[in-house]
């Protein structure tokens, strides 16, 4: 720190600061702008192909796809890919660190997520959500997990792609959390391979870590940390997708499998940085 610079009162070093809060206006304002125009596109393509809703479902999850790269992008998201996604329909178990992985995740495969049902009541998000066939859960009903496997396996029967999140919550990306086999039990049940993946993300030097400013963790609001997010200059997001799918009768083996592949793959990319 320069003399000049130390010398100046608290309170007065605002410039970084208000560079800050101007950005994350701006943001919200053209995450707004486009989320709205796209609703508009979507609402219009399913009324003009509401007679075949195969092609109307294909047109929604393409609008879907479309929204997630540019919101991605209005916030600063530049993503590296590594692998192929797997071709529809398929299911994809990833880890979770933040609202954010529906936008990398979505941009990248286009796929129908399971989602808490809190989602469901969102203003336009969740109507959105609602569109493009989120099959929304209720994680403390253990009997709500029989409705939400029909749903996945009839998304799945239509061709389409279905994206979960093992861990049934959050983490600061340090790591896996245990994860709930009762989830990957329409795949242990009929026998389906299930495609993984795993992400990581980083902020640049002089930053709030990724772990402080795009993860978030223990029930905390969502609000505060999308805001230290959106404040950034831009972050970098790295998805990684498995090379082979893992199949098991035993949905216990399955999640294991899955999670030790998972977190090899987790810590090889940590130490590629």
């Amino acid at each position: 720190m320069s003399r000049s610079q130390a010398s100046l009162p608290a309170g007065r070093c605002l410039p970084g600061r208000l560079a800050g809060g101007a950005r994350v206006v701006l943001r919200l304002a053209a995450m707004a702008w486009t989320t709205v125009a796209l609703y508009l596109v979507l609402v219009t393509g399913r009324l003009v192909l509401r007679a075949n809703r195969r092609r109307a479902d294909a047109w929604a999850l393409a609008v879907f796809r479309r929204w997630a790269r540019w919101l991605g992008r209005i916030a600063g998201m530049r993503t590296e890919v590594a692998g192929r996604p797997p071709r529809t329909p398929f299911l994809l178990v990833s880890n979770h660190l933040s609202y954010v992985d529906i936008l990398l995740l979505g941009g990248a495969s286009g796929g129908v997520f399971v989602a808490k049902r809190e989602i469901a009541s969102w203003p336009v998000i969740g109507h959105l959500c609602r569109a493009v066939g989120t099959v929304f859960i209720d994680r403390d009903a253990k009997r709500d997990l029989v409705r939400v496997s029909e749903q996945v396996q009839g998304a799945l029967a239509d061709g389409r792609a279905v994206v979960l999140f093992p861990e049934a919550t959050t983490s600061d990306g340090s790591g896996l959390l245990p994860f709930r086999p009762s989830l990957l039990q329409v795949a242990a049940a009929d026998g389906l391979p299930v495609h993984w993946a795993v992400m990581r993300y980083a902020t640049p030097p002089a930053q709030r870590p990724a772990s402080r400013a795009g993860c978030w963790t223990g029930g905390a609001a969502l609000v505060p940390p999308a805001l230290r997010l959106l404040a950034l200059p831009r972050f970098s997001a790295r998805l990684s997708f498995g090379d082979a799918p893992l199949a098991d009768g035993d949905r216990k083996r399955l999640a294991d499998r899955l999670r030790d592949a998972m977190g090899q793959r987790l810590a090889t990319m940590a130490d590629e940085g």
